[in-house]
């Protein structure tokens, strides 16, 4: 396995790839979520309004970008909201245009038509989308629903506002089952805040998930790049601060954890654990080849994690 860094040490940007203002049912208005952002040290805010698509070029700066994109929906006809199951899919925009504010982009198949599903995936994609698959717990889903999903770039692992709600917003094995069904998905962490809630309340929905992107600089396309390639990592709190492959062993550094796990395709796992009042900042393990895939996992002593998307094996070689 060649020597490669997977992630650097330093110069990511921090993003938001879920949000909700004025434009649909949030509370605050596009330059209000702006400013809240930028006073945490976000960089990036991608506007994912429900069922309306609008590009806020007029936020952009050389210190804050706004990606332009939405979140449309698709779910069951049982006449009772509580327990009918539904996709939401973010659509990330990689080549933007006010020509496609207006425009229907949401899905008119039914609900359990799967190829009807993954037609509208498809088709987003050739329009130019980055297709999200969001929240699998919050929306009822399960295994049936999202393991013969097509052409995704990414789920949601961690959604704040799903958390918050009902602790149904971290979804790891959700991810793994994507993975081990042989999609090969990435996963980011987002806020789906909607502020209904100020700042320092409990129900306080943003900047508790966030993913740090490695781009070039902060321009659309080099953002859209650095997505489209995965170089990012999740968090809902502690840091990746370098992560990369040496002499066929894999070098993690992070802020100060429990527990550095690295999953992979079979049971097996690499793990290492401080003991009690102690963390670590960095672990080191051999990779053998046979992993399949690997992501990493860290844990804080506050129980909040962080994490790499999926790494296979046969594209590191």
């Amino acid at each position: 396995m060649k020597d490669q860094v997977l992630l650097p040490k330093s110069g990511l940007y921090k993003a938001n790839l879920h949000c909700h203002t004025t434009v649909s049912d949030g509370r605050l208005s596009p330059l209000e979520i702006k400013e809240l952002y930028m006073s945490e040290g976000y960089s990036i805010v991608a506007y994912t309004d429900h069922r309306e698509y609008v590009w806020h070029k007029e936020l952009d700066d050389e210190n804050f970008l706004a990606l332009p994109a939405m979140e449309a929906d698709l779910t069951e006809q049982r006449g009772c909201w509580p327990i009918e199951r539904t996709f939401h899919f973010n659509l990330f925009d990689t080549r933007p245009s006010k020509d496609r504010e207006g425009r229907d982009f949401m899905p008119h198949c039914d609900y359990h038509d799967k190829a009807g599903v993954n037609e509208y995936i498809a088709k987003m994609v050739e329009e130019g989308f980055l297709v999200c698959y969001n929240h699998p717990y919050w929306s009822l889903q399960d295994v049936t629903d999202y393991c013969d999903l097509k052409g995704l770039f990414a789920m949601e692992i961690y959604n704040h506002g799903s958390q918050l709600e009902g602790m149904y917003g971290f979804a790891p094995q959700a991810y793994d089952d994507m993975l081990r069904s042989g999609q090969r998905i990435f996963a980011v962490a987002a806020d789906d805040n909607h502020n209904m809630f100020q700042k320092g309340d409990v129900e306080f929905d943003a900047l508790g998930g966030c993913t740090y992107i490695a781009a070039e600089s902060l321009t659309h396309e080099s953002v859209i790049r650095a997505l489209r390639e995965g170089r990012f990592y999740w968090s809902a709190g502690p840091e990746i601060l370098g992560l990369e492959i040496k002499d066929n062993t894999l070098h993690i550094n992070c802020s100060p954890a429990e527990k550095i796990f690295v999953v992979q395709n079979g049971r097996n796992y690499y793990r290492s654990q401080a003991l009690p009042g102690e963390t670590l900042t960095g672990a080191q393990f051999p990779l053998t080849g046979d992993e399949g895939w690997f992501r990493v996992e860290i844990r804080d002593a506050r129980g909040q994690a962080a994490g790499s998307r999926a790494y296979f094996i046969d594209e590191l070689l």
